[in-house]
């Protein structure tokens, strides 16, 4: 997929393509340089749809740099406003993500075209989310046993695309996908915080590989 076809999916299209995917890289630092290079490796890892958090100094300028480049699609997390909707958007990012349910937020992203991502931790949240238009669901913060959670909330709400991403591990990445869900996201466990403060990229691009092995084991 080219950077040009990645700036222009839709909604419906990046749901397929993160079904396919199934797995996405979410970095949080402090360092605008740690994050660039922590995310380098895990692009060199495999990773092709990731996120920087707003949270990351410098966050805008990533989102800019990372979507001119070929075969990634690049989101922005930690949207808390319609004005950082049209921000990330500007900058080149293709999805939006949220962690909590914010009807305005979901509204902006479905009148660009794209797709949003709040987060929820409850089924309330999730169809809440899902009636105010956002087409997938991010499980947010970790619960109990996850994947349990995830086929539970499915039986009676199967048209729901839950993304897993707080406490999701190589370990349990493929439980979770077993479950039902759509697609998984790593964030500390992939971008390990010592290994960042000790430059040991090296060690985030073997884990990368890693973690999309387990995925596309299933």
């Amino acid at each position: 997929m080219t950077t040009a076809q990645a700036k222009v999916l839709n909604a419906e299209a990046f749901v397929q393509v993160c079904k396919q995917e199934r797995a996405s890289a979410i970095v949080r630092t402090d360092s605008q340089e740690s994050a660039r290079k922590a995310m380098d490796a895990a692009v060199r890892g495999g990773f092709r749809i990731i996120e920087f958090t707003l949270s990351v100094p410098g966050a805008m300028e990533l989102i800019r740099e990372f979507s001119r480049r070929p075969n990634l699609i690049v989101g922005a997390g930690t949207v808390l406003t319609v004005e950082q909707v049209d921000e990330v958007l500007a900058a080149g990012a293709t999805y939006i993500v949220s962690p909590v349910v914010d009807e305005a937020v979901i509204q902006r992203a479905k009148y660009h075209g794209v797709a949003s991502m709040p987060g929820a931790s409850t089924p309330t949240e999730m169809l809440l989310a899902y009636r105010a238009g956002a087409p997938l669901q991010k499980l947010f913060p970790e619960q109990g046993p996850g994947p349990a959670w995830v086929k539970q909330t499915l039986g009676p709400l199967p048209f729901l695309n839950i993304v897993p991403t707080s406490g999701v591990t190589e370990a349990n990445a493929a439980a979770y996908l077993k479950a039902g869900a759509a697609a998984v996201g790593f964030v500390n466990s992939l971008f390990v915080p010592e290994d960042i403060k000790a430059g040991a990229f090296d060690a985030i691009e073997n884990r990368a590989r890693a973690m999309l092995a387990a995925v596309r084991a299933v």
